[in-house]
Parts: C-alpha cells; structure tokens; sequence
C-alpha cells in the first residue's frame, strides 16, 4: 500500500539496545533519547548508515544495524539537512522533544536491512 502523501527515505544506523526498544514499540517509531542524547539523527544516506553501524557501533555495542524507514516529506521539510563531513555525509537533526512528532510521521515499519557483528578471530 502506498502512502497518499509522498515520503522520504531515512536510515538510521544503531545498536543492538536501541534496536531491542525499536521492536518492543512495534517497530513504528524510535524510543525516547537518553538524557546525554538531545538530538536525534537520521542520515538521508544509506552508505553513510553502514558506514556508522559497521564501523562504530559494532566496536562500541558489540553489533551493528542499518534500519530504514519513511516520513512524511512535508513534515521533515521543517528540519535542515545538515552535512557533517563529507559530501554524502547528510544527516537531520531532531530535537528530543519533537521525537514523539516525528514519530508520528513515519509511514509504515522500520526496517532492519543490514546487520554487522565483530569479525572472528582466528587463532
């Protein structure tokens, strides 16, 4: 079924605990940010994405995962793109108190579509 109003694709990369509450809310919306978190950050990217959970959250969580999901296009008109590096390196920036906002906005599932884990080692 497709969405009457069009949407934009985002990925989040993140790790095996904020995945656990992903799927515990159904996986329909992204659980509230720690107190250390202000900011919310989904890349408009998806090597970006796998770059993150493969490289970093995988080292510092022991797994990484690239989910991706749709928003309301109009609705995340209201947040700049913001570049935090490179050209491709895109990302939005949400505040913890308008999540629930976002939330509200996705269309559909939140998608696991790439999964990372340390690689063996070989004695």
């Amino acid at each position: 079924m497709t969405s009457p109003r069009p949407t934009t694709t985002l990925w989040r990369p993140t790790g095996p605990v904020e995945l656990e509450l992903v799927r515990e809310l159904g996986w329909r919306a992204w659980p509230p940010r720690l107190p250390e978190q202000p900011i919310f950050y989904p890349v408009l990217n998806e090597d970006y994405a796998v770059r993150i959970a493969r490289d970093w959250n995988v080292r510092h969580d022991g797994a990484g995962f690239v989910t991706r999901f749709e928003v309301d296009s109009a609705f995340l008109a209201r947040y700049p793109v913001r570049q935090a590096g490179g050209e491709t390196i895109l990302e939005l920036w949400v505040p913890t108190e308008e999540l629930d906002e976002f939330n509200a906005h996705i269309v559909g599932r939140i998608e696991v579509v790439h999964t990372f884990r340390p690689a063996e080692e070989h004695a």
